[in-house]
C-alpha cells in the first residue's frame, strides 16, 4: 500500500509539474536494450541547461502544428510491444489515481497487476509547449542526471537507477516533438521498442 502511494504521488508530481509549466509564454516545439528509452541509432546530445537552446530543441522538417495525444493506451503499440504486456491489467481501478483519458486532454496508462509490489509501467501523454518542455527536460539534464537525445525529429530525456527497496531497476523516459510530450516510469517492466513503438505511430516520418 506504501509503495502504491508513492508510485501515485510520483504519477501525480509529473502531472502537476506538466500543468505548471504549460501556463508559462510558449516559445516556438531504445540506452540500454530493453529499456523504453532505447534507440540504437540515437546519438548522445544532452540538453544544455539553462535556457532552452536551438540545439537542444527538435528541428523537424515536416512538423506541422500539435501531435495528437492517442485515443487510447493501446493504439501507438505495435503487436510485439504489446504481446509483451499480454496479461498485464491496463488501467485497473483497483491501482487507484486518474487513469485513461483526463479533463485536461492527457491521457494516462498504466500496465500494472494491482497485487504487484513494485512491477509497474505508466506513460503519461502531456499537450505542452516547446518552452516549458524543454525548461522541463533541462531541468532533468542538469539537476538529476538525465541522458538526453535528439532522435527522430523530437527530444528524449532517460534514467535508470536501482530500486532502493527491491532488487529491480527503475527508469523515466520523457520524449517531447510537435507540442507532445510522452512521459513513461517504470519499475521492473520495461518491453523493448516500447517509446520507439510509441513515436513511430505518432509520427510516422520518425
Amino acid at each position: 500500500m506504501a509503495h502504491r502511494a508513492v508510485v501515485a504521488a510520483a504519477a501525480a508530481s509529473v502531472l502537476l509539474l506538466a500543468l505548471a509549466l504549460s501556463g508559462c509564454a510558449p516559445e516556438e516545439g531504445e540506452g540500454a536494450a530493453n529499456t523504453p528509452a532505447a534507440d540504437a541509432s540515437a546519438t548522445p546530445s544532452p540538453v544544455a541547461s539553462g535556457s532552452p537552446s536551438a540545439s537542444a530543441s527538435p528541428t523537424p522538417a515536416t512538423a506541422v502544428g500539435a501531435a495528437a495525444v492517442p485515443e487510447d493506451c493501446e493504439a501507438p503499440l505495435s503487436d510485439g510491444v504489446l504481446a509483451q504486456l499480454e496479461g498485464i491489467p491496463l488501467n485497473d481501478p483497483a491501482n487507484g489515481g486518474e487513469l485513461g483519458p483526463q479533463p485536461d486532454g492527457s491521457l494516462v496508462c498504466l500496465w500494472r497487476e494491482p497485487a504487484a509490489d513494485t512491477t509497474f509501467l505508466e506513460t503519461s501523454y502531456l499537450p505542452m509547449n516547446r518552452g516549458p518542455a524543454l525548461d522541463l527536460l533541462n531541468q532533468l539534464a542538469a539537476d538529476e542526471g538525465f541522458t538526453c537525445y535528439t532522435p527522430d525529429g523530437g527530444t528524449r530525456c532517460e534514467k535508470t537507477w536501482e530500486s532502493e527497496e527491491y532488487p529491480v531497476t527503475n527508469g523515466r523516459t520523457l520524449f517531447w516533438r510537435d507540442d507532445l510530450l510522452i512521459d513513461t516510469w517504470y519499475s521492473n517492466l520495461a518491453p523493448s521498442g516500447y517509446t520507439s513503438s510509441i513515436v513511430s505511430a505518432i509520427w510516422p516520418d520518425a
